[in-house]
């Protein structure tokens, strides 16, 4: 009896022995899965994962698998052991993006307790809200040379620490599912390495079959020459093979085998033809297409191909003792260059043709040799024909077993041979050749039961072996009475075994008195052997094939909804590109001939797109109608429901000639079978598609849920082209009421900084008035009195020399005192002119001639210029256009602007005359007009000092400026620079050379919308 203490520790052994149990059993269940899943991993990763999640009592376990920088899921189950439809999704391999990816970047276990305790990335958090998920497990797959392929993952709901022996059995799960991926790697590798051998194999067979003609014809090269030409025209896959054997100088063409004529029997060996060069070179000669500049180098092969239509020429010599004795010649309508296996296949058969041709000299030498060799190399052709056959038709049964049946006649000199096969328990008539005897005139439509022990099938199928009969009639097991129905004879029966079970038989006949040698019946049996294989071929395609068909209908769908989504995408609003795509896809991939889409307003049925649709009934129907209630149309927009028929032909609508739609759909476009689509707005018909075949064949339920999903996505692309619409027109008046609100700012902005100018002016010229009038007041009556004086000095006894002194005094002060007058005239001339110009009423947006703008400029600022110096002297230009004409600009502004642009003229003619030490120098300023239809350029262009590069860069910043303190504000440039491109919307530009010229070019629009007609 157990004491107390050692309870407990009885308890935790049971558990960990039930445990170790439990996980030898997963382990074995998966080894037994690998050993019966070798081609497949599927199996294998579910049954680890399903194991996994029992075992470690996980909520979840997966498999992910790697491809190149993404990965995806392969196997995913539940806590409860179900599996879990796997998201076909793939993510980026980015540790920072997601846990995965860190294991496979780093290639070791990724051990997370607890997510609660740890920041997670954006997939894990999606995880964690979808299944509850609080920590992981994950392993790495690794590869001998590690590479890391894919990982396992164990995942719980609460924080979970695995301990060492759990990771140690995770990680041995691990290592089985690598094993499982190994094994069908290796799987491939075997199957292209049989296909390679296949591939040889063929080679060799046509080899053999050069050399059993070879063997049959030691008097005769020519059948083997033909031999060799047709071999090489099948096997290396050409139009045709021709064999020229060397006479002299020349070459004669002896066997010829395809459509191509050969146009002469006999030519001069020369390197211009792809043969001649072979035989001159002693070397190969491939041309991959004669048309192109590659065969300009055979002129005389060109000319040829250019009226037989060759394209692809290959030519190969055949060598006796390092010389040329002939070549063999390939060619092909097509450009399709041959590969290297070909070519050395062919250089294969021009040896061939070298030893065939010896062979003709040495042949009774040989002779005796030569028939062991040739019955052997009779079987092996023989076995080589059939593979060949079934190389050909891996999709078919029927002609490799009349190839077998044909080849064992022959090759066994038989009167006959039939192949059965086992159906349903009995044994069916499937091929034969030679004879057919009346007693199996009666077995062709009598199958025979397989489980009958006096016949010869009921005997083979139950002793599953080769059974030879040298005189049937002796078989005393057998019922004599049925074998006597074919007489006395020799049988030879071999079973076609596959796992143990019999899947048919295949039986010779000849007479008793010519057995069959053990040769031969090892032949058959090889045969046997690949009928078996033959069987499984075809069995593996018609899977294979049903599967590929599935995929491949998947496989276009999927790829027309995306086309269709990425038109939606690129077509934002426009819905007609999406219907005509959508329609096209619809109607291809559904295998239908034609397709109509159109849009339902409730009472209007209008066509939208058309696809293939034949012309006479596109003439026959109308482009919009009220669809009928009874109408399949109709039926399918009153009910919302997918409106369908198997063939119209027979609808009552048509048989009673009710609809004329529905006969053109008959009779004019030969419709039989239709479905027809709504597409639903809110559960509400919006429109339809509808596609037709013109066969009866009705649509797969797969094909409708794919019209339903294109019906969806045209309701969205009408969606997003009517959203768009709306939201392209409020951006565009969104756009126009931000630049206006930017045009009347900036316009503001300028009109203030203008009228603070303005009111500058004014202020200055009537503080200047003032003083200029006293001075000329009183200039004019100091000459009065300066008269006066003289008058009143005429009257006084003064000497004369003094009278003289005086009267030259009095003069000179009367001539300075008119010319202080003459220039305050001058200088009242520019206040007035300063005043007329900053008046309030000169602000007003008008037509204003252009050239009398500048004109009137120009005079100003010469005025000025000479007012401040009298000695200042410039020569100035006029080049006006007569058709500058109006301009709808402000008056003012543009003034500013020209005077300031002329006045820095005058200032650069001025410095540069003052720097030049008196050399000879003619200041020059010149103003030019240009007028255009739609806007007008003016032109302000000095002889001065220029501009540096620097300068130029900076010169329109405010308060820029160059000229010394007290000559300048940096203001002008910075003003007239807002007045012409903000004010006005025009452009100013400078071109300049240091130490040259300067010139300033203004174009003003003729018409500007301004937000206002006044500046202020």
């Amino acid at each position: 009896m157990a004491t107390p203490r050692k309870r407990p520790l009885v308890a935790d052994l049971t558990r960990e022995l039930g445990e170790a149990r439990e996980q030898q059993a997963a382990t074995a269940e998966i080894l037994r899965v690998i050993s019966q899943s070798p081609t497949d991993v599927k199996p294998v990763l579910d049954a680890i994962v399903l194991s996994a999640a029992r075992l470690f009592r996980c909520d979840l376990a997966f498999f992910l698998r790697c491809h190149g920088p993404t990965f995806s899921q392969a196997a995913l189950v539940g806590s409860d052991g179900s599996h879990i439809p796997l998201d076909p999704a793939a993510l980026r391999i980015d540790p920072e993006i997601n846990f995965p990816s860190r294991t496979i970047v780093s290639k070791k276990n990724l051990h997370l307790p607890d997510w609660s305790a740890i920041d997670l990335p954006e997939h894990e958090r999606r995880i964690h809200e979808t299944y509850g998920i609080n920590s992981s497990l994950f392993l790495p797959l690794l590869l001998r040379g590690g590479e890391c392929f894919g990982l396992l993952a164990l995942a719980s709901k609460h924080p979970r620490i695995f301990g060492n022996s759990e990771i140690s059995l995770a990680e041995s799960f691990r290592d089985q599912a690598v094993i499982a991926i190994e094994n069908a790697r290796l799987f491939d590798e075997v199957q292209a390495k049989t296909r390679d051998l296949t591939e040889a194999l063929t080679h060799q067979t046509g080899s053999s079959n050069i050399l059993r003609v070879i063997a049959s014809s030691p008097t005769d090269v020519q059948p083997v020459l033909q031999a060799i030409v047709e071999s090489a025209c099948e096997l290396c896959e050409a139009t045709d093979a021709t064999v020229c054997l060397r006479d002299g100088d020349s070459l004669v063409y002896n066997a010829h085998h395809g459509p191509i004529p050969v146009v002469l029997g006999r030519h001069v060996i020369s390197r211009g033809f792809a043969a001649g060069r072979a035989i001159v070179d002693r070397a190969p000669v491939h041309v991959h297409d004669v048309l192109s500049e590659e065969g300009d180098e055979f002129p005389g092969a060109k000319e040829w191909s250019v009226a037989q239509g060759v394209r692809s020429l290959l030519s190969v010599p055949l060598m006796r003792d390092e010389e040329s004795i002939g070549a063999i010649l390939l060619r092909r309508r097509e450009v399709q260059p041959f590969t290297d296996k070909q070519i050395t296949l062919l250089q294969t058969f021009a040896d061939q043709a070298v030893i065939a041709i010896g062979n003709v000299r040495l042949f009774e030498e040989v002779q005796a040799k030569t028939r062991d060799l040739q019955e052997s190399l009779q079987f092996q052709t023989a076995s080589a024909e059939v593979l060949k056959v079934i190389s050909r038709s891996p999709d078919t049964l029927q002609p490799v077993l009349d190839c077998i049946a044909e080849t064992s006649c022959e090759l066994c000199g038989s009167d006959g041979v039939t192949i059965f096969l086992l159906r349903d328990e009995m044994f069916h008539f499937t091929a034969v050749s030679g004879a057919v005897p009346k007693h199996l005139e009666l077995l062709r439509s009598n199958p025979v039961p397989s489980d009958d022990p006096t016949s010869v099938f009921g005997q083979l199928a139950l002793k599953k072996q080769t059974l030879h009969y040298p005189n049937v009639t002796d078989a005393r097991e057998l019922d004599q009475a049925r074998i006597s129905l074919g007489g006395p004879r020799a049988l030879l029966l071999v079973p076609l075994i596959q796992d143990g079970d019999v899947l048919g038989i295949i039986v010779l006949r000849q007479s008793h008195e010519r057995p069959f040698t053990p040769r031969q019946i090892q032949a058959i049996e090889t045969f046997a052997d690949q009928a078996v294989i033959a069987i499984s071929n075809v069995n593996l395609f018609d899977e294979v094939q049903a599967r590929t068909r599935d995929l491949e209908e998947s496989l276009q769908q999927q790829t027309a909804t995306a086309e269709v989504l990425q038109v939606i995408s690129s077509s934002m609003g426009n819905a007609q590109p999406v219907f005509e795509q959508m329609l096209e896809k619809a109607t291809r991939v559904c295998g239908a001939e034609f397709g109509l889409m159109g849009l339902f307003d409730g009472e209007v049925y209008r066509r939208a797109a058309v696809y293939n649709v034949p012309p006479a009934f596109d003439a026959a129907v109308p482009k919009e109608f009220r669809p009928t209630l009874d109408s399949g149309l109709g039926a399918a927009l009153r009910t919302a429901q997918v409106f369908k028929t198997y063939d119209l032909s027979k609808s009552e609508q048509y048989l009673s000639r009710s609809h004329p739609a529905i006969v053109a759909m008959v009779e004019v476009a030969g419709v039989r079978t239709l479905v027809i689509v709504p597409m639903l707005r809110d559960a509400k018909p919006i429109g339809a598609i509808s596609i037709y075949r013109k066969e009866v064949s009705p649509f797969s339920d797969r094909q409708i849920e794919l019209l339903k999903n294109f019906a969806n996505q045209a309701v969205i692309a009408i969606e997003n082209a009517h959203l768009l619409n709306e939201l392209r027109q409020r951006t565009t008046e969104l756009s126009q009421s931000l630049d206006d609100l930017r045009s009347a700012q900036d316009r503001l902005i300028q009109t203030e900084k203008l009228a603070s100018l303005g009111q500058l002016t004014a202020g200055i010229a009537h503080e200047i008035k003032n003083p200029l009038n006293f001075v000329n007041n009183f200039s004019a009556l100091s000459v009065e009195l300066t008269d006066e004086l003289n008058d009143l000095l005429k009257g006084a006894k003064i000497s004369e020399d003094i009278s003289k002194e005086v009267d030259e005094l009095t003069g000179l002060l009367k001539d300075n005192l008119g010319k202080v007058v003459q220039h305050g005239k001058r200088a009242d001339s520019i206040v007035k002119n300063m005043l007329l110009h900053s008046r309030e009423g000169s602000g007003e947006h008008r037509a204003a001639d252009i050239n009398a703008l500048v004109e009137e400029s120009l005079n100003l600022a010469y005025h000025g210029a000479r007012a401040e110096k009298p000695h200042f002297n410039v020569t100035l230009q006029r080049h006006f256009d007569p058709d500058a004409g109006m301009l709808e600009a402000f008056p003012q502004e543009i003034t500013r602007v020209l005077l300031n642009l002329i006045a820095n003229g005058f200032y650069a003619v001025s410095k540069r005359k003052a720097d030049n030490d008196g050399a000879v120098f003619e200041p020059v300023v010149s103003a030019t007009t240009k007028g255009c239809s739609d806007h007008v350029e003016i032109r302000i262009r000095d002889n001065g000092t220029g501009i540096p590069p620097e300068v130029k860069e900076k010169m329109f910043n405010p308060f820029f400026t160059t000229k010394p303190a007290g000559e300048g504000t940096g203001l002008g440039l910075s003003m007239s620079h807002d007045i012409i491109v903000k004010q006005h919307g025009g452009t100013i530009d400078v071109v300049t050379e240091p130490g040259q010229f300067t010139e300033f070019t203004i174009i003003l629009p003729r018409t500007k919308i301004l937000s206002g007609k006044f500046r202020g």
